[in-house]
């Protein structure tokens, strides 16, 4: 176990003294009173990894000193000690903030683990702090780029929406920077210091994405050899960002939909209700209404998620942004020194209609800046021989060319194609089935 520092105040005090010690031995540094007061006062003076609190206690309980605590250290995880005539008081405190709660006597062992997941959580969670701190002063120094007015827009409407607890849903085509949006509503809030969970819904298998949002207890199912904390936990009082939501199975959609309403779920294979405060931002390049006319999306979910709805515009729909774009990609983007376009390169640009959106633009100008001999980037540099430079293609043509190509190029391993083309592996396979793609060799059989 690793070491941490742990906070401890019981008043029963043969019970903190033996705690100590063991905990001690195993290399811990451990505080232990007797005296809710004078942990309040270590709590001001020190930074814990882990608290564990009794709660009944004289001079304050339990309850206070956890409010009291998480005011000076809102990071800190609290677990408490309860008899068992306590356990409501102990519930509450889990709906104010504790990690979790034990009833006396505890098994050693028990404790022991239930502090290092604790204190595991509470590292996580200032490590989060610490790259959103990053973030923030990264997205709160700039504005999202674009001069266009469905860009202005789109920036005044994250502002004026970004400290409330509502949901959003963010919608556009894939590659048009959803989030980013996600990111801005959080960073532009006050929730700016707590975490910013991201889950891409359509990347985890139906079984297993129950467990990976709301977590589980050890033996829900088989593998489940440790409890595990769900991205809901880690996401306590932050955003958490549910990216391809139409892809998340219809059964965990009533279990989603609850807690957006309540706060209140379960881990796997646990009946203890937990409680926290998320705020939900989710994002999807698909018609949710289409889904739930067809019975593929729960309409009262898509209500509850569709409270502030945010259209991302697709880049050929904001052409004035492209220069910006590049520039901000040329000069921040890319380590392979000075680059500029010339006016045939930009021309290029300004014309193509982009179907993988500013995605597809940051990979077309990668490529150029690998391919270009000097420090300016010629409209050659910007497409292979074999690509068509006409830009008088249908949005459709040039998508299934652009994924058959994708396809050929990793030798149609489905889910890295589907990882390059930033998009759901059922997404892709929806479109290799829609398209009529088939592997080279599968092809030429059935030609013959």
């Amino acid at each position: 176990m690793e070491p941490y520092r742990i906070l401890i105040a019981d008043d029963e005090m043969s019970f903190i003294q033996l705690l100590q010690k063991r905990l001690s031995r195993q290399g811990h540094e451990v505080f232990a009173f007797s005296s809710p007061i004078e942990a309040l006062k270590a709590v001001a003076a020190k930074s814990f990894d882990v608290a564990l609190f009794d709660i009944k206690m004289p001079e304050l309980d339990g309850l206070d000193l956890l409010a009291k605590a998480k005011e000076v250290q809102p990071t800190l995880e609290v677990v408490m000690l309860t008899g068992h005539g306590d356990i409501e008081t102990a519930i509450e405190a889990m709906k104010r903030g504790a990690y979790d709660y034990l009833t006396k006597p505890v098994e050693p062992a028990k404790l022991e683990l239930t502090l290092q997941k604790a204190a595991e959580k509470g590292r996580l969670i200032k490590k989060s702090i610490g790259l959103a701190a990053a973030q923030k002063t990264h997205i709160g120094n700039r504005p999202l780029i674009g001069k266009s007015s469905s860009m202005l827009w789109l920036t005044e409407m994250i502002k004026r929406v970004a400290d409330s607890d509502s949901p959003v849903l963010v919608l556009g085509e894939s590659g048009t920077g959803k989030e980013l949006v996600a990111q801005a509503l959080h960073f532009w809030s006050r929730r700016a210091d707590q975490p910013f969970i991201p889950l891409n819904v359509g990347t985890l298998p139906a079984h297993l994405a129950e467990s990976e949002l709301f977590g589980h207890v050890k033996g829900a199912f088989t593998g489940a050899h440790t409890a595990k904390q769900g991205l809901v936990e880690l996401a306590h009082r932050g955003t958490l960002f549910l990216d391809e939501i139409a892809e998340l199975d219809i059964s965990l959609q009533v279990k989603l939909l609850r807690f957006l309403e309540t706060g209140e779920f379960r881990r796997v294979g646990d009946p203890a209700v937990r409680h926290v405060q998320v705020r939900v931002v989710a994002a999807t390049n698909r018609d949710l209404k289409e889904m739930v006319a067809a019975g593929k999306f729960r309409k009262d979910l898509y209500y509850r998620l569709n409270v502030v709805s945010l259209p991302v515009p697709p880049l050929r729909e904001r052409r004035e942004d492209i220069p910006l774009l590049v520039s901000y990609f040329l000069n921040n983007r890319f380590y392979h020194g000075p680059k500029e376009l010339s006016r045939e390169a930009m021309e290029y640009l300004m014309a193509y209609d982009y179907p993988g959106n500013v995605r597809e633009l940051v990979n077309i100008l990668e490529r150029g800046v690998l391919l270009s001999r000097g420090s300016v980037i010629q409209k050659e540099d910007l497409y292979y021989p074999w690509e068509s430079a006409c830009q008088d293609l249908k949005l459709e043509s040039v998508e299934r060319e652009h994924i058959n190509r994708v396809l050929r190029q990793v030798k149609w391993d489905k889910p890295k194609a589907a990882e390059l083309l930033g998009i759901a592996l059922r997404t892709l396979y929806r479109k290799i089935e829609y398209y009529g793609l088939t592997p080279p060799e599968q092809s030429d059989h059935l030609s013959t």
